[in-house]
């Protein structure tokens, strides 16, 4: 049964993933630290992940230079002390654009600038006042670089924004920011053909309000729902839920038709203490199953028809950002380029080894070199093993699919096949696996299972069952 539910589940979202609805996803690439690897580098990491997507905080050269003609979706930032002077003084705009955009268009691709980060949040204050101008500034001077048309201008706001956020339907701006800043951006953004840039964390609302909302429903996973008492529509996700009040509140002010990116989400894999619910299966579990919601499916419920573009946050822990623990947790993947969980990434892995959805209190992959989620290579000889601490049930659950719709070779763990002993569905899951990572050309993706299993350079040691290494 459950393989047949796999092979349903599979075909429905084969089918939508194919459809002109889907969504996309990209990374934020902070550079926060002191021990990244070299910008070269990182574009080589994105590449071999299926990344297509990212977002800077800045303009480095060395960055800038490094995406030239990798085909990598660039949005870059006027960082937040330049806004002031940008606003005010247009040869300081001009020039930057020069410098920062001109210089390396379209070698690099740059899709859109953003100006600033979250200064439109909380309050008024007088960095705030000078968005709008600073938007105008540059886009008048890409407008005079004859890149007006090709780069897009906006500004990340915070979800802080909303003076209402449930429920959804009735989510609106303060409205001490509807006129002071709200306004004259989303009438910038319309007159430009821009979209709306809004940064939504599930996590910080969570973490602040555990008693009221379901981890499950912050992390994508099987949940009753919560409806809304506006309009009587059913959530089963928080992310959505956030969003649709975005889109309320744009509805609230007769914007019905901007377009909105997110521009930050992601969930830490450590914190403090006190974060609540900052863990690294918490944190493989909701960006897991954000990738898989956005590139399988179809807008909210409130714009449905609308894809989902997101860019998570980010892509390295990054060890020298202020703050709480979480802060500095948020990576994707290590300084050293390994990840710091398994979870597909783009289309391109969920064509590769579609996993189940994940469900309620799954356990956190293992670590690195049988620890973590994937070991020190994934090249040479490797072998797809069984993780030994993940649930039971999802451990068989990820064994009936491999041997399923997976189409791994799994008569040799039948009663009367050759590698049927050790009985035990470790050993049974990992020959199951390695059979499929095997014939999928050991290719990104085709070992991840949502969890259940990390890649090895050591070969397995179960009885004298021989585990193949590539067909």
């Amino acid at each position: 049964m459950v393989s047949q539910a796999f092979s349903i589940l599979f075909i429905l979202l084969s089918a939508i993933a194919a459809s002109d609805a889907a969504g996309s996803v990209g990374i934020n690439y902070g550079r926060v630290a002191n021990n990244l690897p070299s910008p070269d580098k990182v574009v080589q990491l994105l590449k071999s992940q299926g990344v297509t997507k990212v977002k800077i905080f800045d303009t480095n050269p060395a960055v800038l230079s490094a995406f030239a003609n990798s085909g990598i979706i660039v949005v870059v930032c006027l960082p937040n002390e330049q806004l002031a002077t940008a606003a005010g003084n247009q040869s300081f705009a001009d020039n930057w654009v020069q410098a920062n955009i001109a210089k390396y268009y379209p070698a690099t691709k740059i899709e859109a600038i953003a100006i600033g980060n979250e200064i439109i949040g909380a309050g008024i204050n007088d960095e705030m006042k000078v968005v709008v101008p600073a938007m105008k500034a540059i886009q008048a001077s890409l407008v005079k670089s004859s890149l007006g048309s090709n780069i897009k201008v906006s500004s990340p706001i915070a979800m802080s924004c909303l003076g209402n956020s449930y429920p959804s339907s009735a989510g609106s701006f303060k409205p001490e920011l509807v006129d002071a800043a709200i306004r004259p951006m989303l009438d910038f953004l319309k007159q430009t053909g821009s979209y709306l840039m809004v940064n939504v964390y599930p996590f910080f609302a969570y973490k602040d309000n555990s008693k009221l909302i379901s981890l499950d429903y912050a992390l994508f996973k099987e949940n009753p729902g919560v409806v809304d008492s506006g309009n009587g529509v059913k959530y089963n996700s928080l992310f959505e839920a956030q969003l649709d009040a975005v889109f309320a509140a744009l509805s609230a002010l007769q914007y019905d038709d901007m377009k909105v990116a997110v521009t930050e989400t992601g969930w830490p894999s450590a914190g403090d203490e006190a974060e609540t619910g900052a863990s690294l299966a918490n944190a493989a579990a909701y960006n897991g199953n954000l990738v898989r919601r956005v590139l399988t499916g179809k807008g909210t419920p409130l714009r449905p028809n609308d894809p989902l573009n997101v860019y998570i946050f980010s892509l390295f822990n990054e060890n020298q950002k202020p703050g709480p623990t979480s802060e500095r947790n948020f990576g994707l993947f290590y300084p050293d380029m390994q990840r710091v969980y398994n979870i597909p990434l783009s289309q391109q892995d969920l064509n590769g080894n579609l996993p189940p959805p994940m469900k309620s209190d799954s356990q956190s992959p293992p670590a690195n070199n049988g620890t973590g989620g994937v070991s020190k290579t994934t090249v040479g000889q490797t072998w797809c093993l069984a993780n030994p601490n993940v649930d039971q049930h999802e451990l068989q659950a990820a064994l009936d699919y491999a041997c399923g719709d997976g189409g791994a070779d799994c008569g040799p763990i039948q009663s009367n096949g050759a590698c049927f002993s050790p009985n035990t569905l470790v050993a049974h899951a990992s020959y199951a696996f390695n059979s499929y990572y095997q014939k999928k050309a050991r290719v990104s993706g085709s070992c991840v299972f949502n969890g259940a299993s990390y890649v090895s350079t050591q070969p397995p040691s179960f009885g004298n069952c021989q585990y193949s290494t590539g067909y």
